[in-house]
């Protein structure tokens, strides 16, 4: 049957990048610990895992099997981020947090897209408000990485 093909791939998909998003936010946290930042992604990165779960068991729930390729996808994805030259060649840069943030945000509006076309409205709605918090962090963490540098917005 064609629709169950497409869902099993939108799911999959959707756990790669789910998976994804909770690496990333855990390794975020590991360069902001101790820190207000590092609190968000504590939250963050629970939530984040708590929607993976929550995919998987709804998956399972209806017989859709993991896509190993896809997930080990994710993951390395993930890791590439790493590889992002970021000002610095060893150590941790204000650009890093600027596009791992961006990054995330991304991540966790996709997820919230998951949640909205599932009618999960609690889930979309925790999403929303992650992406928002986080899009807070970030506006914080590019004044502090260009300062006064950003030429003004255009409106």
């Amino acid at each position: 049957m064609a629709d169950a093909k497409l869902l099993r791939i939108y799911l999959n998909d959707h756990l790669a990048a789910a998976t994804a998003a909770a690496r990333l936010a855990r390794r975020v946290l590991r360069s902001n610990r101790g820190t207000e930042l590092g609190r968000l992604l504590e939250e963050l990165a629970r939530d984040l895992d708590d929607d993976r779960r929550s995919l998987e068991t709804l998956m399972a729930e209806r017989g859709i099997r993991r896509n190993r390729a896809k997930q080990a996808a994710g993951v390395v994805a993930e890791r590439l981020g790493l590889l992002k030259l970021n000002g610095r060649l060893v150590h941790y840069s204000p650009l890093s947090r600027v596009l791992e943030l961006e990054g995330l945000r991304l991540l966790v509006e996709f997820n919230g897209s998951l949640w909205r076309t599932l009618g999960n409205e609690s889930l979309e709605a925790r999403a929303t408000r992650n992406a928002e918090r986080i899009r807070a962090a970030s506006a914080g963490a590019t004044s502090t990485a260009f300062g006064d540098g950003l030429p003004p917005a255009r409106h």
